[in-house]
Formats: C-alpha cells, sequence, structure tokens
C-alpha cells in the first residue's frame, strides 16, 4: 500500500484534501500532512513516504527547493507540485526538477485523484521492474554458480581447457583470477557440529563458508570457492598485485604471501566459528601457478585430507608442513575381517549379531588412527556384503525402495565415523525388512516346486538330497522350509505321495506288484512291500487280494 505525504503552510488544504479524496480506493495507505518544508523532511525520515505532494509558495524553503532536496535524498519519491501560480518558468523548473506532475489550485477532486493515480501506476511499474531487475540478477548469480562449479570440476578433474577458453570463462563467469599467477587451493571439510546436516543443508552451510572466506582474505587475496567433486568446499586464491607491490623484493613478498594466507586462514576459521556455531578443517596446498597445476594440487591436497579426518586439534594443514609427518604406521582394522565375517552373518541371517559386529567395527575405527581411506575401506566392506546377500536372495538392491545405496557413491555418508555407522545400521535394517518379506514368498515358492517335481516325477530318483540340488539348496535347509510350510518332513512327504499312488495302481490297475515298484522309483521289491505295510497295515499284495 501507498503513503502520501501532503504539504502546505495553509493546513486547511491539506486538511480538506485529507478528509475529501477516498484514499483506500486508490490505494493509499496513509495519509501524513506537513505545514512546511522542514516538518516534512523530519517526516521523510521517519517514514516510508511514496508520494509528496507539495505547495511551491512556503516561507524558508519553497516547494521546489524541497523537490530538489527529496530527489537528491529519496530519488524514488514521486513528486506532485501543487499551487496557486501559473506561471510557465514554476512549470518548467519542476520538469527539470523532475516532478511527477502539477496542479493548480483550487484543487478539482477528480483531477487530483487522476494525477495521484498515474503516480502510483508509475510507482507500480517501476517496482515491478525493479523485482525483475532483481530475479534477473538472481537467475544470473545462480546460473552462475551452477557454471563456476562446473568450470571448477572440469580443471580440477584435469579437462583440457585451452588458454584462451579459460580466459573467456574467467571473465564470463566474473571470476576473479587470472591465468599464469601463483595460485594455492585450499580443500575444506565441515566439522562434526555440520554432520547431522542432509545433503542440500550440507551444500547451502559450505555456499555460507565460501561467502564468509570471500570476506576473511578480501584484504589481500582474490579468491573462488566452489564445491569439489569429492564434497569438500573448495577455496583458490591469488595474492593481490597491490599487496604484493609493497615488497622490495620477491622473497620477501613470499614471506608476505605466506603470513597473509596463514592469517588469512585463521580468521575464516573463527569467523565460521562464531557465525556458523561450528569448527571447520583446511587443507593448504603448495602454491602452483594457474590453471597448468590445478588437478596436481587437488590430488595431493585430496590426499592429505583423506590423512587427517580425525585429527580434530590441528584444524589448518598445510602440505609443505605434513610432508616429513607422513611416515607413520598404518594400522588395520582387524575387527572388520575377524571371523565371523559380516557376509558369514547375513547368510546365517543373524541380524542381531551383523549389527553388533558392525558397532564393534566403528568402535575399533575410533579407537584408532583412521583415515579417510578407512573409511572407504569400511563402507565397500559393507556395501559389498549388503549387495551379496540381497543377490543370493534373487533381488538387486536398486530395487530395494529406499534402502541408501547409491551406486554413483554418495560421498557424505564417509565423512565421519558417526554418519557411516548411522548409515549402515540403517541400511542394515531396511535390507532385513525387506529380505525378511521376499524370503517369505521365497519358501512358498520354494515348496510350490518341490510338490510339482515330485508329483510329476515319482518314478525318477526323488530322495531329498536330489530334490535339493534342483532346488540349489542345502537338503537340510530345504527339509526346514517345507516343514515349516506344510508341517510334515520332505522325506515323510514324499514317501505319502509315493504310498498313495501306489494305492490308486493296485486297486485300478492290472499292473503287477513289481512294475508298481519300478514305477515309483523302488529298486527293491521287499523295501517297497515294507513300507506299504507299514502305511497301510498290510502287504501290497494282501490289499489286492481282499
Amino acid at each position: 500500500m501507498i503513503e502520501v505525504l501532503l504539504i502546505d503552510d495553509e493546513s486547511y488544504v491539506t486538511g480538506s484534501l485529507e478528509k475529501t479524496i477516498p484514499w483506500l480506493s486508490i490505494g493509499v495507505k496513509s495519509v501524513y500532512q506537513a505545514a512546511s518544508a522542514f516538518e516534512a523532511l523530519e517526516l521523510l525520515e521517519e517514514n516510508a513516504i511514496d508520494i509528496v505532494v507539495t505547495d511551491i509558495a512556503m516561507p524558508e524553503m519553497n516547494g521546489l527547493e524541497l523537490i530538489q532536496e527529496i530527489g537528491q535524498r529519496w530519488p524514488h519519491i514521486k513528486c506532485v507540485l501543487l499551487t496557486g501560480h501559473s506561471d510557465f518558468e514554476y512549470a518548467k523548473k519542476a520538469v527539470q526538477l523532475q516532478a511527477f506532475d502539477y496542479i493548480l489550485k483550487p484543487v478539482n477532486d477528480d483531477e487530483f485523484v487522476k494525477t495521484l493515480s498515474g503516480a502510483i501506476e508509475a510507482l507500480k511499474d517501476e517496482w515491478e521492474q525493479a523485482e525483475k531487475y532483481q530475479q534477473l540478477l538472481y537467475d544470473r548469480k545462480s546460473d552462475f554458480k551452477v557454471l563456476r562449479a562446473n568450470f571448477m570440476v572440469d580443471l580440477v578433474l584435469g579437462r583440457q581447457l585451452s588458454p584462451k577458453t579459460i580466459k573467456e570463462k574467467l571473465l564470463q563467469y566474473e571470476i576473479p583470477l587470472a591465468i599464469e599467477r601463483p595460485t594455492v587451493m585450499m580443500l575444506v571439510q565441515l566439522g562434526k557440529q555440520f554432520s547431522h546436516l542432509d545433503y542440500s543443508s550440507a551444500s547451502l552451510m559450505e555456499f555460507a563458508v565460501g561467502n564468509i572466506a570471500e570476506e576473511s582474505f578480501a584484504d589481500h587475496f582474490h579468491v573462488w570457492h566452489c564445491k569439489a567433486p569429492h564434497e569438500y568446499l573448495l577455496i583458490m586464491a591469488q595474492a593481490k598485485v597491490e599487496t604484493l607491490e609493497k615488497a622490495d623484493n620477491r622473497t620477501e613478498a613470499r614471506n608476505m604471501r605466506k603470513a597473509n594466507l596463514a592469517e588469512a586462514a585463521k580468521i575464516l576459521r573463527a569467523n565460521v566459528s562464531n557465525y556458523l556455531k561450528g569448527e571447520i578443517s583446511i587443507v593448504v596446498t603448495d602454491w602452483f601457478e594457474f590453471p597448468d597445476a590445478i588437478p596436481t594440487a587437488y590430488r595431493s591436497g585430496l590426499g592429505m585430507m583423506f590423512m587427517i579426518a580425525n585429527e580434530e586439534q590441528h584444524s589448518i594443514h598445510y602440505l609443505e608442513e605434513r610432508t616429513s609427518k607422513d611416515n607413520t604406521y598404518v594400522k588395520s582394522i582387524e575387527s572388520l575381517y575377524k571371523p565371523p565375517t559380516i557376509i558369514t552373518l547375513l547368510e546365517s541371517k543373524r541380524w542381531d549379531a551383523v549389527e553388533q559386529k558392525i558397532k564393534d567395527v566403528f568402535a575399533d575405527l575410533k579407537n584408532t588412527r583412521y583415515s579417510r581411506e578407512h573409511l572407504y575401506e569400511v563402507y565397500l566392506a559393507l556395501t559389498n556384503a549388503f549387495m551379496y546377500i540381497a543377490h543370493r536372495q534373487g533381488q538387486y538392491v536398486s530395487q530395494i525402495n529406499e534402502l541408501g545405496i547409491d551406486f554413483i557413491m554418495d560421498q557424505t555418508v564417509v565423512l565421519s565415523p558417526d554418519r557411516l555407522e548411522d548409515w549402515s545400521i540403517g541400511v542394515l535394517n531396511k535390507l532385513q525388512g525387506e529380505l525378511s518379506v521376499k524370503e517369505e514368498s521365497a519358501k512358498s515358492f520354494i515348496v510350490k516346486q518341490v510338490i510339482e517335481m515330485v508329483t510329476g516325477n515319482l518314478s525318477q530318483d526323488t530322495t531329498v538330497k536330489t530334490i535339493a540340488d534342483h532346488v540349489f539348496l542345502h537338503p537340510v535347509y530345504l527339509s526346514k522350509v517345507f516343514k515349516a510350510e506344510t508341517g510334515e518332513s520332505l522325506s515323510e512327504w514324499i514317501i505319502g505321495m509315493k504310498m498313495e499312488r501306489a494305492l490308486y495302481l493296485l486297486k485300478n490297475t492290472n499292473k503287477k506288484i513289481y512294475e508298481i515298484t519300478s514305477e515309483l522309483g523302488y529298486q527293491n521289491p521287499q523295501y517297497f512291500s515294507k513300507t506299504f505295510k507299514k502305511y497301510y497295515g498290510m502287504t501290497p499284495q494282501e490289499f489286492r487280494e481282499q
């Protein structure tokens, strides 16, 4: 809604306008009145005025002088002159001062409303254009964010681009770095305080850290920050020429550059702690020439970041200072491979034991000098075990909804042991629920297969072992599944099916007993006769003769 200020040293004029004009109907929320230019200026400083309607002939400061002052201090305000003078010089001066319009006294209400409505429409048009412009700027910045990130990925992964192309992209994307200049790269990892954030929230937090970096390095460096391919924030910095020009020689310039970088990195950590309430770790590479040595610098920084995964005290790590510290003993994660393995426990469906095994692995991990590489090792071992057991059950992990295994690896799960442990337990629980349902369905299918196989092939070798071989299961496990589904053992059921068939053949055919014996897959007539008597209380011959 619009706010209007009426100014006239004759207060009855402004009072009359305030009472007679239908302000709300033309979109005006508030109407202020002033009897002098100085009183008007006070109101303008205290309120968000959109339109000023002022008399020209006023003591101390006239209307023309007032709108000149308003134009300098509040250029967005529309000014309308209200006066009894019809002198052309006043109108010309008003035009020069960019007044919106000029109304003669005595004021006609309809004319006043028409003029004011025109001013309001003009304001709305300007606001709409300003909003569109701001949206364009926002869209442009959003596009730049994506384009800069893609460009950064191309450079760190070593995509071959000509110097001309690189120069054009630096200029086009407004990246404040220059080619063939000494550059340093910093990889930044969010601390434990941010580990609960999802991917989108973590990306926004990293963007905030990047903006803080721009401010922290602004005195002495040009910086460019983007998301790195391996889930870190990547910052590249070049010393400003004007800073280096203060040094007397190259050695002094290098020392100054190094000192300024160290100070800016400390300021960055302090600002992130103060404003975002969390800690960050920073790996600082050696200086290199931009852009040719970017891939080498990135790989060295990435390797260092992998090795310092659990070092919380020293949060700024300079590669040149770490060289002598890296020849340390690397401890393996024994509990990950100690029998029974996770795969063995999964095969036997010992879900609680699997969960405890996972917890033991992470307890072992947290008590040793682990690196990001150790986290990758655990991730790959667990993912391999989960995929193996899913495939054993005849299912792809990609078919299990919301399982959380991403074949284009979700890097965020290996940022910390706690996050990886939570992910592992979560996947295990989802896997257990899904495969338990799948297993029950599979058992019913297996039993159906067995029944069809036995009823259709009674003359063949239909022992538990041969049937188990056909369905690719262990005989003992097959027997357990069959009994769980039907209530009787598989071997007894097979014998029962054969005896029912024998009874039918003895009663309804003239086949000889030895022929029936052979047809039912028995090699020994005496054994067949004994089994038949056990079921029916008489031998086959006695049954036929009765």
